[in-house]
């Protein structure tokens, strides 16, 4: 299974209004383990940035004067993602800044959503966590992710922190699975003590319907949250 967990840096907030994505970030994942493999890129937008946005990445128009345009670039940021599953932290924004750039580019270039499957961790985070803040921060600090080098954001940085997160948030299963393991070797080494036969039956209390229904719910949305790989539905 590949997955690459991507985020974006723009002009502003609303492709609507103009607005352009200055930065792509990517980190590879297959079979939810880091590659080490990356794609990243500053774009040059041909228009202004606003000061709202440059406070919150850094990123100057100086600097991006010489990076190459969107067009320069898109059939490389293609290939890295083709057929892979894309993890984004409010996917929508992004999501929508890439099909506006894909867009300008063609007129009848496919959407991002139709390339690759989506994966929205904030709808995740939203979902294992209502009520509660969910931003990439406050997510690092729920998961105990080192995010001390986050002082602004940028693209591929966050992006490595998303799947640091992701995996964190995913990860249910295989704690529970370590924690079994654990606890058979300590059981190996417990003392049996038999029960006395004479005991009473104990009273067996069957599942309401209600509890059925909310278990397999349970069950789905760990399929969903785990990419497919819910073992209790593999029995």
């Amino acid at each position: 299974m590949r997955q690459i967990v991507l985020d974006t840096e723009t002009t502003g907030l609303e492709p609507a209004q103009g607005h352009r994505i200055i930065e792509i970030g990517c980190v590879e994942m297959i079979n939810r383990r880091l590659t080490g493999n990356h794609y990243h890129q500053y774009i040059q937008p041909d228009r202004d940035i606003d000061e709202g946005a440059i406070e919150v990445h850094g990123i100057s128009n100086e600097f991006l004067a010489d990076k190459p345009r969107f067009e320069d670039i898109v059939e490389d940021f293609l290939r890295f993602i083709e057929g892979a599953e894309l993890i984004i932290h409010n996917a929508p924004f992004d999501v929508g800044f890439i099909n506006h750039e894909l867009l300008r580019y063609k007129k009848s270039h496919p959407t991002i959503d139709t390339i690759c499957a989506v994966i929205d961790t904030l709808a995740l985070a939203r979902e294992l966590h209502p009520g509660q803040k969910n931003n990439l921060d406050a997510l690092c600090r729920r998961y105990d992710v080192d995010n001390s080098q986050r002082d602004l954001h940028g693209a591929l940085l966050d992006a490595e922190i998303l799947a640091e997160v992701y995996l964190r948030m995913t990860g249910g299963q295989e704690a529970l699975f370590v924690e079994s393991q654990q606890q058979s070797m300590e059981v190996k080494n417990v003392e049996i003590t038999r029960i006395s036969p004479d005991r009473p039956a104990l009273k067996i209390v069957p599942a309401s319907q209600t509890e059925i229904e909310a278990h397999e719910k349970r069950l789905q949305d760990i399929q969903e949250a785990s990419g497919g790989q819910c073992v209790w539905l593999k029995q």
